[in-house]
């Protein structure tokens, strides 16, 4: 177990922001400070981010910041390089992880090479889905840059966006000018949390109705988390491994999330990491507070255990 810190310094929990995730970071701000207050932490400020952000932050002067922003600008290295500017000390990964662990293909070609296997994608820009399709139905489309599923559709050749995709169906790429288009796997939906150096187990998610996307992840009573999965060991051997492989070569900091899918038909050879998670949710009904608390890890001492390693 990590050494708390000292409760007595000021931390600023810095949440909410402009993002399409607003409403899930305040979710997870607002946890990270009751959390911190109930632990005997003193001096708690909760910030909820505007354009005014560096003038905030200069008036509260923390002795560290816990960013619970999720997506732009406080996910992709904006807000961690004007936080190493001010010179003040934050939580979760750095500038140069923080972009590219939330560009997908960036993630891709770094991963990739170091031995983490993910689907093979290819680029498209959203105006040529109504001409032709990128890959062979059933594929993935999704936003390069997004989390929590923001955007994601599966075509499927039963679907009822049409083939080629009809100019008058609804889809979530139409919000989009450049999507990442991926081979739909079949199987598990899958996570694993690793946190510090320590790949915490794996969780299985079996949504209720349709995929695992925004909804399902944060609507309560949407999906059944089975923590730890009921898998077979090598399988989940091969995503603890692979989990923490990104974080490592991500050069993560504090805690991620790897996502993975597996099909089962494939074995081992059908495990499959689709993205990286350097900001992951801090909810009631997170993954990885879910996961900590499998390993003995109360939410409390977790959100003590990131302020200590962004304090080292």
């Amino acid at each position: 177990m990590t050494e708390s810190p000292n409760r007595d310094l000021h931390v600023v929990v810095l949440m909410g922001g402009w993002s399409s995730e607003r409403e899930v970071s305040l979710m997870s701000g607002k946890g990270v400070a009751d959390a911190l207050r109930q632990q005997g932490w003193s001096r708690v400020s909760e910030l909820d981010m505007g354009r005014d952000v560096a003038e905030r932050l200069n008036e509260l002067k923390p002795d560290v910041v816990f960013n619970a922003l999720h997506g732009h600008p406080g996910e992709d290295g904006t807000v961690q390089g004007m936080l190493e500017l001010m010179g003040v000390p934050y939580t979760h990964s750095g500038v140069t992880t923080s972009a590219i662990a939330i560009d997908k293909e960036l993630t891709k070609l770094l991963l990739v090479p170091a031995g983490v296997r993910m689907p093979r994608g290819t680029m498209v820009r959203s105006e040529t889905l109504y001409e032709r399709d990128p890959l062979p139905r059933p594929y993935v489309l999704k936003p390069v840059n997004e989390g929590s599923s923001v955007g994601v559709a599966i075509v499927t050749a039963d679907s009822n966006y049409g083939s080629p995709i009809g100019r008058d169906v609804s889809g979530p790429w139409q919000e989009f000018y450049e999507l990442l288009a991926e081979p739909f796997i079949a199987g598990h939906e899958l996570t694993v949390a690793v946190l510090g150096d320590e790949a915490l187990c794996v969780t299985e998610l079996k949504p209720k109705v349709g995929f695992y996307d925004f909804d399902s992840k944060y609507t309560d009573g949407l999906t059944e988390h089975i923590c730890p999965a009921r898998i077979p060991d090598e399988i989940a051997q091969s995503m603890l491994d692979m989990a923490l492989t990104a974080h490592r070569a991500l050069g993560c900091r504090g805690a991620s999330r790897s996502d993975f899918r597996w099909d089962d038909a494939q074995g081992e050879a059908g495990v499959y990491l689709l993205e990286v998670n350097t900001q992951p949710g801090m909810t009631p009904l997170s993954l990885v507070p879910e996961q900590a608390r499998q390993r003995g890890i109360s939410y409390g001492e977790l959100v003590e255990q990131l302020i200590a390693e962004a304090l080292r």
